[in-house]
């Protein structure tokens, strides 16, 4: 194998590292996210609850968008924390708040089409809204707002993942680029 070919396989090999760091970054946002979540609706007004009304589309703002995007915003923070120092390791390549603004714009990017997803979740009247005669919300594993919730997530990440290591870490690949030069 060339230079190139080892060059290749060495990349693809570190990708493969920062996916599966970024994965296990992923599960503890996962946790923060629905831990968050959790608690915001044993404390909050029920999550159906209309919270303002959006104009005159017959459609709410929910207090199920605001946990979610609370959540996520929780989520977003920690898990940026987790991706700057064991992920990228870019915490010497920029300043915190630098990686941290186009790290919130992907995640808020994320958050509108997550969103959107988790309306059609929950909405009754979506085609692919969770069943309520098996998402009764009668337990925590039969609560339709924590699996649509899950299912957001999963559906986000790889879009997430793919942003983040293209524009939010990029000061690190320009670096390392930088010193390969």
């Amino acid at each position: 194998m060339g230079s190139r070919g080892a060059a290749l396989t060495t990349r693809h090999r570190r990708n493969v590292g920062l996916l599966l760091r970024f994965g296990v970054v992923g599960v503890s946002g996962v946790l923060v996210n629905l831990l968050t979540l959790v608690v915001l609706r044993r404390f909050g007004p029920h999550f159906d609850e209309a919270v303002v009304a959006i104009g005159s589309s017959g459609f709410n703002l929910r207090w199920y968008h605001v946990y979610s995007t609370l959540a996520f915003l929780v989520a977003n923070l920690s898990n940026f924390q987790l991706n700057r120092t064991w992920t990228f390791k870019s915490n010497l390549a920029a300043r915190w708040w630098r990686e941290y603004w186009p790290f919130l714009v992907v995640g808020l990017a994320g958050q509108v089409i997550a969103l959107a997803l988790l309306t059609l979740l929950m909405h009754p009247g979506s085609p692919v809204s969770l069943p309520r005669d098996v998402f009764d919300d009668s337990s925590g594993l039969r609560n339709r707002l924590y699996w649509s919730q899950l299912i957001v997530i999963a559906v986000v990440t790889p879009l997430s993942f793919v942003l983040n290591k293209l524009w939010t870490f990029a000061a690190v690949r320009s670096a390392r680029l930088g010193l390969l030069e």
